[in-house]
């Protein structure tokens, strides 16, 4: 999340296929596709506006430690209420945009989450929902109830409601697929307010939410220094409640740069 509310995730996308890097064009590493978001939009729409011409190319590797290539899609949200998926399927950049695509999971592409997603919609969710950890699962369930609970203008409830679809589709704790490695248990849950600006954490290891308030940091170019609020091996480090003054001074995140 940014200084205007923007909002970038990246999630596991098995059937990414990005282009072959060429020399000739810009690269960007898997690595800071959503911080390079982030730093230069400020809407879902000024960023889609540059997506589209398809500036760069993605350069991905293997995830460090593993065998396994980093194959991820993109989604984007902001404070009007607009929202953006950015996939690369056969070497090109797949961009769906509009405020109705409030969902994204895993495997398969979003088109294709999209038509399993009719067929659920036709049985109805107060009738019954697929229930198991699958991606496409997990996608019914989410479109679901985010748009099964009510849309309360209290912040704080509204929030409540959020939370409760996100754990609703959460991959337990200690499960996992093993002939599917990029399918594993949900460490941590977000949740983003655009419009108060306040970032909402939640790891599976500590028994707290805790959130950051954006409106509370000096994000000014001139203050140099650069902090970071460390959540510990494995984010299991407690916090509680509003964590914005327990950054600390660190050195500035070094992303997975391109091969060479």
């Amino acid at each position: 999340m940014n200084e205007a509310g923007l909002v970038a995730n990246v999630l596991w996308l098995t059937e990414s296929e990005y282009p072959k890097f060429d020399p000739g064009k810009p690269g960007l590493s898997i690595a800071a596709w959503a911080q390079y978001v982030l730093d230069n939009f400020a809407t879902v729409q000024d960023a889609v506006a540059v997506l589209e011409t398809d500036p760069f190319t993605i350069v991905t590797d293997n995830v460090p430690g593993q065998k396994l290539l980093a194959t991820l899609h993109l989604s984007l949200s902001d404070a009007t209420g607009d929202s953006a998926i950015v996939e690369y399927i056969n070497g090109r950049p797949v961009i769906h945009h509009d405020r109705k695509y409030q969902v994204m999971t895993n495997s398969p592409t979003f088109e294709q989450q999209l038509a399993l997603n009719e067929y659920w919609k036709e049985i109805g969710g107060t009738v019954m929902l697929p229930g198991t950890n699958r991606a496409a699962d997990r996608f019914a369930r989410a479109s679901f109830y985010v748009n099964a609970i009510p849309k309360d203008e209290n912040p704080d409830r509204a929030l409540a409601s959020v939370f409760s679809v996100i754990r609703n589709v959460s991959v337990p704790f200690g499960i996992s697929t093993s002939d599917q490695p990029n399918i594993s248990s949900t460490r941590w849950r977000t949740v983003a307010d655009h419009q108060r600006k306040l970032y909402f954490f939640e790891s599976v290891l500590t028994p707290n939410v805790f959130w950051v308030d954006l409106k509370g940091i000096d994000f000014s170019p001139e203050k140099g220094n650069v902090k970071k609020l460390d959540l510990g091996p494995e984010q299991s480090r407690t916090f509680a409640g509003d964590a914005t003054t327990n950054f600390q001074e660190a050195e500035p995140f070094k992303f997975l740069g391109l091969p060479m």
